[in-house]
């Protein structure tokens, strides 16, 4: 599973010009799920993203987690994350879970975050034709694959 995670001011998604997930300061999750992704990577993805200190402290470092200031996270499903670009110039996604998997996996990941979090989340709808709107901050991004987990 891999996940890019932005530190926003705000973002929203929208399917047919309606909003259907929007939060203020907090994680914007992009996530992909690939064919071999199990529970396992659920949980440790969600440990690790819950608990990232990259929120600013009152000495404006990076010091604090999306859990110590509150703030809301917006999932959002991209398939494309699982591109691989090893051979020629069209993507691959041979290595991307077909839809049934994939879902389940999007789904568990949000009911794994809900849990373990106070604050809202909000999220896309998986396989939509979705528009994102953030506004980045930092700009702060991270990428997080729970395969290679450096």
């Amino acid at each position: 599973m891999r996940l890019l995670i932005q530190k926003v001011n705000e973002a929203k998604v929208l399917v047919s010009g309606k909003v259907v997930g929007k939060i203020n300061k907090g994680l914007l999750i992009f996530l992909g799920v690939d064919i071999a992704d199990s529970d396992d990577d659920i949980s440790w993805l969600v440990k690790k993203t819950l608990n990232l200190r990259i929120f600013n402290d009152s000495n404006d470092i990076m010091n604090l987690s999306v859990k110590d200031v509150e703030a809301d996270i917006l999932v959002v499903s991209q398939f494309t994350l699982m591109a691989s670009v090893k051979k020629g110039n069209r993507p691959s996604y041979i290595n991307a879970a077909n839809k049934n998997h994939a879902v389940s996996m999007y789904n568990k990941f949000i009911d794994h975050l809900s849990i373990s979090h106070i604050s809202s989340i909000q999220s896309g709808i998986f396989s939509a034709d979705m528009q994102v709107k953030l506004i980045n901050d930092g700009p702060t991004t991270i990428w997080i694959d729970s395969k290679r987990r450096e």
